[in-house]
């Protein structure tokens, strides 16, 4: 999933290496799309949803706590903005509900196409929110993008059904607004603790909501649920990673990637191959993704050379 949103990341040249950049964001694509196809083998296994939230959130904690631990970074975790962090987390699990659903109820490359609108809400919540003055390429970008998703979404024939789509819009626009909202934690927060204080908050909440369900699950259904858990996990640390070497500007061509691999394991795991109109409406949206990276990094360039002045 695109990460246009983010704020830009001003690196030492030391640090500036986008070739290892690059491949770290290579693989935390790799490792959200492997995440997304557990999730809907899940499903047709018959695993609750509640209990692969579970899963994912659950794992986080120990996973990013020994991550800060063996880093010597575990005093990150204190907060004075414990509200914004649990104001988040409700935000983010309405978000990962969405995001999950997704594609349980569309093919995996139809559901990551539709994920990729969320750099072009970020324009329109930008623009609403924070009143920011959004030109008119962002603009254009944010319309081509939606003209895109029309066009995967295909209704005059309803070749991609209509409930899901709209499941996995809600998740992107989702996943602008937390955007938004993390922006505002980075400015005093360290990246990884707030992923971690959003799994503090979200998991008690849906371990209330799996009991609801029968946990009657056997051996193959828990490693699906392990997979989900640590894929997820390992891409956002993954996806952290890869800006300590390079801007998003530079490395959300990766996020795009995602698309191959939801197609790969459509075909292979569930012999499910995506409908034309994917083909039709998908380089539209990715292209107005990029319009809107290219447009950042430009405008990021022209305020960083007024502040030398």
């Amino acid at each position: 999933m695109p990460q246009s949103a983010n704020p830009t990341v001003h690196l030492p040249d030391a640090q500036h290496r986008p070739v290892l950049a690059l491949t770290i964001r290579f693989f935390a694509g790799v490792a959200l799309a492997t995440m997304l196809m557990l999730v809907k083998l899940g499903k047709t296994r018959g695993i609750d949803l509640t209990h692969m939230l579970l899963a994912r959130q659950g794992l986080t904690i120990p996973i990013l706590l020994g991550w800060l631990a063996m880093r010597g970074q575990i005093h990150t975790m204190r907060t004075e903005r414990i509200g914004s962090h649990a104001f988040r987390a409700g935000t983010g699990t309405i978000g990962m509900v969405l995001n999950f659903a997704a594609p349980t109820l569309l093919p995996l490359a139809v559901a990551t196409t539709l994920s990729f609108t969320s750099p072009m809400f970020a324009v329109v919540l930008s623009a609403l929110l924070l009143r920011e003055h959004v030109g008119r390429w962002r603009w254009l970008a944010a319309t081509l993008g939606f003209v895109g998703v029309a066009l995967v979404a295909d209704p005059f024939h309803a070749t991609v059904p209509m409930f899901g789509a709209l499941v996995a819009i809600g998740g992107a626009f989702m996943v602008a607004l937390i955007s938004i909202q993390i922006r505002d934690l980075t400015k005093t927060e360290d990246s990884v603790a707030i992923v971690t204080w959003f799994a503090i908050f979200a998991t008690p909440v849906l371990l209330i909501a799996s009991l609801f369900s029968d946990w009657n699950y056997g051996i193959g259904d828990v490693l699906v649920m392990l997979g989900i858990g640590v894929a997820g996990v390992t891409g956002q640390l993954l996806l952290t990673a890869s800006l300590r070497f390079g801007p998003v500007s530079t490395v959300i061509i990766m996020d795009y990637m995602a698309l191959i691999w939801a197609t790969s394991y459509g075909w292979l795991i569930f012999d499910n191959l995506p409908p034309a109109s994917l083909w039709l409406g998908a380089p539209i949206v990715i292209l107005a993704g990029g319009i809107i990276v290219w447009r950042e990094q430009k405008l990021a360039k022209q305020r960083n050379e007024a502040a030398l002045r």
